[in-house]
């Protein structure tokens, strides 16, 4: 039998999930600093480092993932914030997620498969790919 979530803890991880999407860094990460799991993630799988990748905000994804979070994360559907970044085509995002180590050909699609689904040679140049 699973327990019922505290509707207080609901409400602020919701909070802390929309933070990470509208990318205001220094509230997120002072959440994250006091304790909130860099690594926390929805009922969809999705990271804070992944909703922060799809909506464009570099800063947040950096400041992050120095406090220890995945850039690898897959959510519930295969998908890491790389290829979500390659998506969206958020080019600060992806050297952000490179630059921390994320693997270009992890989840499904992968950012590789992506960047091929989207003809962007010169991520696939990058991605070490061609």
């Amino acid at each position: 039998m699973s327990e019922v979530p505290d509707p207080e803890v609901v409400e602020l991880a919701t909070k802390i999930f929309d933070l990470a999407r509208r990318g205001e860094t220094e509230a997120l990460v002072a959440y994250v600093d006091a304790g909130v799991p860099a690594n926390l993630t929805n009922d969809r799988g999705d990271s804070l480092v992944m909703l922060a990748a799809y909506h464009g905000h570099a800063g947040a994804v950096r400041a992050l993932l120095e406090r220890g979070a995945d850039a690898d994360r897959i959510n519930d559907r295969g998908q890491t914030p790389l290829a979500g970044a390659v998506f969206k085509g958020e080019e600060a995002v992806i050297r952000a997620l490179l630059d921390s180590g994320a693997d270009p050909a992890a989840g499904t699609p992968s950012a590789v498969d992506t960047a091929r689904m989207f003809g962007r040679t010169e991520l696939l140049e990058l991605f070490g790919a061609l």
